[in-house]
């Protein structure tokens, strides 16, 4: 056997060489262990084979004259370069990788390994002096650094991205403008999947120097926000008081941290506007702007507040102009909406009052004008929020269609005013007009039944928004 190595070295020393490439295909990568140890086993074996054949890897060859110079000088250099490999496995059994930090490392770490490998090759086996082809290797390395800079640079970068964590997988951020979650992070760029459905690719170096936005930290909430412009003639506080409205009637906003609403600049012609607060993890935050930007609309429509101010004022009064909000009553012609808007009668109610009391029936039906009310639904002995409504939607249709008490408790949450529309009134214009007592009677078993499965913790039938979002659209 020793006789075979001695005379046949190149011959032994590829065959083990191919039995380690096909051991580490056939064994799965699941088995790591398995795996390190044939690759060390083999190793063993080669460096075994290399010694008996009289070769030592720290030294040149002993045949210089002879023909097996070329093979022995062949043998040691791969030699060195199996025990490299054969490191870097072992190194990545023992340190596994946590996250895209761990891998970065050893794949520094195994670099190193390389390079010192082929630096002792060439000073122990090849004789050549390491001091020079150090020289030459930095100045081809200026060189191709210089050609590389763009590149290198996304490296480096993705070395210190990786190392502090700004973001990770599966975070949702923001970098240079582009918004999207993160689906992979690697040496030269982050990759971001957007709303539609595209991926982006931002290199490194761009995100390492740019502010980065993480809406997914803290882990358990999302920040969601929204920006208008008003024309600077209109009082900056009226402007804020609407949009305060519009955070305090959207439920799924957290109370902490607190919604907030500021002025974020202003020019010659406008001010920009900025409400903005938080929302749970895994909520739609795309159909939560939409529902901001739809209260926004319609609480600085309440305040007489117009984002064209160059459109033609509408003569319409406040009542008028809640009719045409008012979907239940959109089967009504103009002239039929002025002679009910003369009936309706304007109350006014503080924060925390009561405007509809749970088994009242009411003698009215209320259209909210301004304000933000609370709709509650009791469970057992407490009762639970079912949504919040705003400027024109309605309530007290139970007593106006069959003389029902209330299914639920309104409490104003903000200052409000809310328009009357007496019994007698509402019940002629549904005895006149069919599709109203339709829509009517369509609203009222849509909100119990909504009640219902919100009580029973069951998705609702239709889930746009919450519950206000099917208030605002049933009307």
């Amino acid at each position: 056997m020793l006789a075979i190595i001695q005379n046949h070295p190149l011959v032994t020393g590829t065959f083990l060489l191919l039995l380690d490439l096909l051991t580490w295909r056939l064994i799965p990568s699941e088995q790591r262990s398995w795996r390190v140890l044939c690759r060390t086993t083999l190793f063993l074996l080669f460096s075994a084979v290399i010694f008996e054949a009289g070769l030592n890897p720290l030294q040149p060859p002993p045949w210089p004259d002879s023909t097996l110079n070329l093979v022995a000088t062949a043998l040691e250099i791969v030699w060195w370069l199996f025990c490299a490999r054969t490191l870097t496995v072992a190194l990545g059994l023992l340190m596994p990788r946590f996250g895209h930090a761990g891998r970065l490392l050893q794949d520094l770490l195994g670099a190193v390994i390389f390079l010192v490998a082929a630096v002792a090759a060439a000073a122990y086996v090849m004789q050549l002096p390491v001091k020079g082809l150090l020289a030459t290797s930095g100045v081809m390395a200026i060189v191709i650094g210089l050609a590389l800079q763009s590149t290198l640079s996304d490296v480096f970068s993705g070395i210190v991205l990786n190392t502090t964590k700004p973001y990770q997988l599966d975070d949702w951020i923001a970098i240079d403008g582009t918004e999207g979650k993160v689906v992979e992070i690697d040496w030269r760029s982050t990759h971001l999947l957007t709303n539609q459905g595209s991926t982006v690719v931002i290199p490194n170096s761009v995100a390492a120097k740019t502010k980065v936005h993480n809406f997914s930290r803290p882990y358990d909430i999302t920040g969601v926000s929204i920006s208008l412009k008003v024309s600077t003639q209109v009082r900056p506080r009226r402007v804020l008081d609407a949009l305060e409205k519009t955070v305090q009637g959207i439920s799924a906003l957290l109370a902490t941290p607190k919604p907030k609403v500021a002025i974020k600049g202003s020019d010659l012609e406008s001010m920009e506007y900025e409400a903005s607060g938080f929302i749970r993890t895994g909520e739609n935050k795309t159909e939560i702007r939409n529902l901001m930007y739809d209260l926004a609309h319609r609480h600085l429509e309440a305040a007489g507040i117009a984002f064209n101010t160059g459109a033609t004022p509408q003569p319409w009064s406040r009542p008028r102009l809640l009719l045409e909000e008012v979907k239940v009553f959109r089967a009504l012609s103009s002239e039929e909406k002025d002679q009910l808007s003369q009936l309706m009668a304007p109350l006014s109610f503080s924060a925390g009052q009561v405007v509809l009391a749970l088994g009242e029936v009411s003698e009215s039906l209320l259209v909210i004008g301004t304000g933000v009310v609370s709709a509650a639904v009791p469970d057992g002995a407490r009762m639970v929020e079912a949504g919040r409504m705003g400027p024109g939607e309605i309530l007290g249709e139970e007593g106006i269609a069959n003389d029902a008490p209330s299914q639920a408790q309104f409490t104003a949450l903000s200052s409000c005013v809310l328009y009357r529309i007496e019994k007698d009134a509402i019940r002629t214009c549904l005895d006149q007009r069919v599709e109203v007592r339709t829509a009517l009677t369509r609203l009222r078993s849509f909100r119990e039944q909504a009640s219902r499965n919100l009580l029973l913790q069951k998705p609702q039938a239709i889930k746009k928004g919450g519950f206000l979002s099917w208030l605002h659209k049933k009307q």
